[in-house]
């Protein structure tokens, strides 16, 4: 051993071994306790204090919550609970406020007196938000009295003071989100609204309150949404649905308690191809499943089939029947309730406990066969629904079989109009499906050849929202960006499911022009991404560039504009003192109107350019926007338009 080497391993002793006190190592390692530091942790700030009030209500203390976003983009959540205890914790010999608010793995929640079911029960919640954010204020109403304690970044700058008497109770926070932790610190409110409104749905009774201070009408209101639902799971899934055809008129609803663990359901089913299943936790969505659904699976394809068989409504079908069909054209929202709920990390995506299965497959199984029995004629349309989904699936598969045995893998080559890049490494390769062959023409000339490839699309893809699956292989567009993206479906555990192993960029770049048709080819591609490749998106592979809508020139100074604001901030900046004529504007109605350089420089220069990610949110929230968007049913999608487009015109 070297006299280096052995130095180098003097080096390391016990004066290496770093403690982290309190809540450093929430701020050492935020993204272990909220997900991320962008825009989905930001907002999981928001989903632990909500919780927290959520629990008060699932133990029947608390019926209205209150969020309101605050001019300088804080929050403040306000509840009419019983408030966190203020006494003297005996313990830790200082206020029980300041230990919930200071102490990772400190709450009520390991309690099972206090609470039985509970979203956060890692215990960490508001003493996380308490650690990443520059200031924060816990105000409580209990006993008659007001308490108030302020921190900043986790650490208490007043002791726990009674600044008041009062007749409410309840706990409002208010907290500042840290800037030097989260990389955007700007709440988005369509983002906030579809979680409150889950919420609201989730805990029937409860009202909840959502304000946006930022954002003021013509009369200085803010901008606000009321969410309260007296049906529950009902309503919700008749929400997920309102945009689809119904085959069934009303839900079918289950409520159940089997091995201590409540279960409730509520399913139907409409006309069209895809399967929507959203379940939940204590309140929270859990939405990569876990054994709640699988028990829900195991009970819906067992009780259907055991009921067409003894029907004698399968006798005729001369193909196999699988669980994929017994789900086509199911909107369906399992909530269970699991007093020590084990999760797959604190951000709760996945449940894992193996005696949920048993519990939620007897409870279903058990009322859907009583509903089957009392309502023959609609078991009958369900059950005609699952056979056309079995002929449909068999269509399918013998397409998708074409259609692979055609790709790059079995020999066909890839597409020609695909103009591939140099490198092979799918991490920092990247893919540009662009609308038409003039925007190609430009992106192919400007592009890095080293990592950027361009696949221009002719004309629109086929509305995956409207047709059965076997029909998505016979569209050109489609089979061109499967065989170039080398994707192909079917895996071990199921063969609609998409295999990635030799998927061939990691960044898919929608490029469409900025006008209506460009708009719609993108929703178009986006519908197939979600309907038949939702892992791409779920894996963060799939983006949409930003080209710019003018450029600005007054003599050599050139600058663009991507919105109608900027242009007309931007146009008044250049005149300076003169008048606004003597700046040029070009509008850019397709991308095929730049050249090479300008569509380089623009949308393609990974230094100059901005991509938006595409990310689900909210996996209900996004089914009913596509279903909305690209359904049958006109009339949602008129609402929408008018509600949110800003430069509409309606036709009458």
């Amino acid at each position: 051993m070297s006299k280096e080497q052995a130095s180098n391993l003097g080096e390391y002793s016990a004066g290496n071994i770093q403690i982290l006190e309190g809540l450093e190592a929430v701020r050492k390692r935020p993204a272990m306790y909220i997900g991320d530091v962008g825009v989905k942790g930001l907002h999981h700030l928001i989903w632990e204090v909500v919780d927290n009030s959520i629990d008060e209500a699932l133990a029947g203390h608390c019926d209205t919550i209150h969020v309101t976003v605050l001019e300088d983009n804080s929050v403040q959540v306000e509840d009419n609970g019983r408030g966190i205890p203020t006494d003297m914790h005996e313990k830790e010999k200082r206020s029980a406020l300041e230990v919930v608010m200071t102490v990772l793995h400190a709450g009520g929640k390991f309690d099972k007196d206090t609470y039985k079911v509970s979203g956060g029960l890692h215990g960490v919640g508001v003493s996380c938000v308490n650690a990443l954010s520059t200031h924060l204020k816990a105000t409580v109403y209990r006993n008659g009295k007001v308490f108030e304690q302020e921190y900043s970044r986790g650490v208490p700058q007043t002791g726990v003071t009674e600044i008041g008497e009062t007749e409410k109770r309840g706990t409002i926070i208010h907290f500042v989100p840290d800037g030097d932790i989260f990389t955007v610190t700007e709440y988005k409110y369509e983002t906030i609204a579809n979680r409150l409104r889950e919420m609201a749905f989730l805990n029937a009774g409860v009202r909840i309150f959502f304000k946006d201070m930022r954002e003021l009408d013509e009369e200085g209101n803010p901008k606000s949404d009321e969410f309260f639902s007296e049906g529950g799971l009902i309503e919700f899934v008749e929400y997920l649905d309102e945009t689809r055809e119904k085959i069934i008129q009303e839900p079918i609803y289950i409520e159940s308690e089997k091995n201590a663990v409540p279960v409730q359901v509520a399913m139907s089913y409409n006309s069209s191809f895809s399967e929507n299943v959203v379940s939940y936790v204590n309140t929270i969505n859990t939405y990569e499943g876990g054994t709640h659904v699988s028990g829900f699976r195991r009970a819906l394809t067992r009780t259907l089939k055991g009921y067409a068989d003894k029907s004698g409504m399968l006798d005729k079908v001369k193909f196999d029947v699988s669980g994929d069909d017994f789900r086509e054209g199911l909107t369906a929202v399992i909530s269970v309730k699991v007093a020590e709920p084990q999760f797959e990390g604190q951000t709760k995506t996945k449940l894992g406990n193996s005696e949920v299965v048993s519990a939620v497959d007897s409870a279903v199984s058990e009322v859907l066969q009583y509903w089957l029995e009392e309502h023959p004629k609609e078991a009958k349309i369900i059950v005609g629904k699952v056979v056309l989904a079995a002929q449909a699936r068999h269509a399918a598969r013998k397409a998708r079989e074409m259609v692979q045995r055609k790709n790059v893998l079995g020999g066909g080559g890839l597409p020609g109009k695909l103009a591939d890049c140099a490198n092979t490494n799918p991490e920092v390769c990247e893919l540009y499906l662009v609308e038409g062959d003039s925007a190609g023409g430009s992106a192919k000339q400007g592009r890095d050849r080293d990592f950027q490839a361009i696949l221009p699309l002719k004309g629109k893809i086929l509305n995956v929202e409207k047709a059965h699956e076997h029909k998505i292989y016979d569209n050109d567009e489609i089979k061109n960006i499967l065989t170039a993206l080398g994707v192909k479906f079917g895996t071990a555990e199921d063969e609609k499911e998409l295999d990635l192993t030799n998927l061939r960029y990691h960044k898919i770049v929608i490029m469409t022009d900025a006008d209506i048709d460009g708009s719609h080819i993108r929703t178009l591609i986006l519908t197939l991404f979600f309907r038949y490749m939702r892992s791409l998106i779920e894996n963060g592979y799939v983006y949409i560039a930003l080209p710019p809508l003018y450029l600005l020139k007054k003599g050599k100074d050139e600058r663009y504009c991507w919105s109608e604001d900027e242009r007309i901030k931007l146009t008044k900046e250049m005149a300076g003192d003169g008048k606004t004529d003597n700046v040029g504007i070009q509008r850019y109605k397709g991308l095929g109107e730049m050249n090479p350089e300008q569509l380089w420089t623009t949308t393609m220069d990974p230094e100059s350019r901005t991509l938006k990610q595409v990310t689900i949110e909210s996996a209900a929230e996004a089914d009913h926007l596509f279903s909305m968007l690209m359904g049958d049913e006109v009339a949602p999608r008129r609402e929408f338009i008018e509600k949110n487009a800003k430069y509409a015109k309606i036709d009458t």
